[in-house]
C-alpha cells in the first residue's frame, strides 16, 4: 500500500490496476468503510480511499465550506490520477461532494458508482415521504448540527449516540463531532452553504446501488426511473440498510465488478462484429 499527503490529508493507494477508483465516504465513517471493497478490486484496479476532511478523529477541528471541499477533493485527484480519468465510488455525504466534484470537473471522470445517496434534496424526493419521514430526517440532522455547534466531548458523545441509534457500523473510537460539520452548514445556513449544489445530472455511465430495508429513501421514484433508462447506467436494490457495501460486500463487489467491466466487453464484441 502506498501513502502520501494531499493538504492534509492522508492518501491510502492499493493495487496496480490501469484504471483508477476514488473512494469517498459518507458519515460517520472513515476511508475503512471500503475495506471490502478495496480487498476485492485491488486485483483490478487501482483504489484510493481517505477520511473527509475534517472527519479524522486525529487531527483538529474544522469545517470545510463547499468551494473548500471541492478544491481538496481536486487537489487529491490530480494527485493520483496519473492524468487519466478516474471512476468515483460514494456514499452518503461523499455522494454529495462527488456529484458537485464531477459537475465542476467532468473531464477528470469516466464513471460514478454511487451508494444510496440519489437526489436526495429534490423536492420530488422530500414530496416522496410522510410527515413522520420527514421529522425524522429533520430530527437527526437538527441533533448532529446540535453537536457540532456544542463541540467537545459533549458533541461527541452526542454524535456517537446518534450514530448507534442509526445503526452506522462505524467503529465508535473512531467517530468524533468532527464529522458533524455538514449538518451544521447545511441546517444553520452557515458559512459555505450547500444552496450552491449544482443540480447532478451525470453524463457518464452510472451504477447507483441502494438499501431498501429503511425508515426513508434518499432518492426520488422518478430518480431511479430516469437513472435506469439511460444508456451505460443501472440502479440496483439491495435488501441492506443505508451501508450496503458493509452489509452484503460479496454481492456488492460482485455487482460493481459486472458493471465495470461490461462496457469492455461490449466493445471487445462490436471490435468481433466489425470483423
Amino acid at each position: 500500500m502506498q501513502q502520501m499527503a494531499v493538504d492534509g490529508v492522508d492518501i491510502y493507494i492499493e493495487g496496480e490496476g490501469a484504471e483508477t477508483i476514488v473512494m469517498i465516504h459518507g458519515w460517520p465513517d472513515t476511508y475503512r468503510v471500503w475495506d471490502a471493497q478495496v480487498a476485492e478490486l485491488r486485483h483490478r484496479y487501482r483504489c484510493v480511499r481517505f477520511t473527509l476532511p475534517g472527519f479524522d478523529i486525529a487531527k483538529p477541528r474544522r469545517s470545510y465550506s463547499l468551494d473548500a471541499m471541492m478544491r481538496v477533493l481536486l487537489h487529491i485527484v490530480n494527485s493520483v490520477n496519473k492524468k487519466e480519468k478516474v471512476i468515483l465510488m460514494l456514499h452518503d455525504w461523499g455522494c454529495v461532494f462527488g456529484y458537485e466534484f464531477y459537475m465542476r470537473n467532468k473531464t477528470l471522470v469516466s464513471a460514478i458508482i454511487g451508494v444510496d445517496i440519489g437526489d436526495a434534496q429534490s423536492k420530488a424526493t422530500i414530496r416522496s415521504r410522510s410527515v413522520g419521514q420527514k421529522m425524522m430526517v429533520s430530527g437527526y440532522q437538527s441533533t448532529l448540527a446540535l453537536a457540532w455547534a456544542i463541540g467537545g466531548p459533549v458533541g461527541t458523545v452526542m454524535t456517537r449516540t446518534m450514530a448507534r441509534v442509526l445503526g452506522a457500523p462505524s467503529p465508535r473510537e473512531h467517530i468524533s463531532v468532527g464529522m458533524d460539520y455538514p449538518y451544521y452548514i447545511l441546517t444553520a445556513g452557515a458559512a459555505g452553504s450547500y444552496s450552491s449544489l449544482v443540480p447532478f445530472v451525470p453524463k457518464v455511465p452510472m451504477l447507483f446501488i441502494y438499501g431498501t430495508r429503511k425508515p426513508f429513501m434518499f432518492h426520488s421514484p422518478q430518480w431511479t426511473e430516469t437513472m435506469a433508462a439511460r444508456e451505460g447506467c443501472k440502479v440496483v436494490a439491495m435488501e441492506t440498510d443505508h451501508w450496503p457495501m458493509i452489509r452484503q460486500p460479496e454481492r456488492f463487489n460482485d455487482v460493481v465488478i459486472s458493471w465495470l467491466e461490461k462496457p469492455a466487453v461490449d466493445a471487445e464484441n462490436q471490435e468481433e462484429d466489425a470483423a
